[in-house]
């Protein structure tokens, strides 16, 4: 393989690391656009985190992700390659939307069924990974927990906030 090839899977690596991240990040700053005062007004549960969590948290699960998507797509001894790419995308997809619609459009009903769609996604992922190799599964772990106790939190919200 020749230098330029290697820099240039070198480069997809790392952009493929990063993706989740940035496209989590440019969900988040298009949910900012909205009403902020709309969040702070709403009746919480005991158990909501302080807000300053959240940026570290998906900072974390976005690396996570990226990660796995390396391996997604350097996998070659499945045939499901693209099904797991898109299957990926899916995912990333319903991961964007959940803040647009919960903070920026203020349905929290909607976004409840999204995190639910989002949630059935991550386990999905988690299969796929696993036949890769098992340790790859591992990544969506703390992913699928912080989206579990989203769930719990966007239900609860949306049963005190009806």
């Amino acid at each position: 393989m020749s230098t330029n090839s290697k820099l240039k899977i070198s480069i997809l690596k790392i952009s493929l690391f990063f993706l989740p991240l940035i496209i989590g990040t440019s969900s988040g700053f298009l949910s900012m656009s909205g009403d902020r005062s709309w969040y702070l007004n709403l009746n919480k549960p005991s158990f909501n985190p302080p807000g300053w969590i959240f940026g570290p948290v998906w900072t974390i699960l976005y690396l996570l992700m990226g990660y796995a998507l390396i391996k997604i797509y350097e996998n070659d001894h499945l045939k499901n390659t693209k099904k797991g790419l898109n299957l990926f995308g899916i995912q990333m997809f319903f991961n964007f939307m959940w803040s647009l619609v919960f903070f920026k459009w203020h349905l929290i009903d909607v976004a409840f069924v999204n995190i639910i769609i989002l949630w059935i996604l991550i386990i999905l992922n988690i299969l796929y990974l696993s036949q890769i190799k098992k340790s790859y599964s591992w990544l969506f772990v703390p992913y699928l927990l912080w989206v579990s106790f989203a769930s719990v939190l966007n239900g609860t919200l949306w049963y005190l906030n009806s």
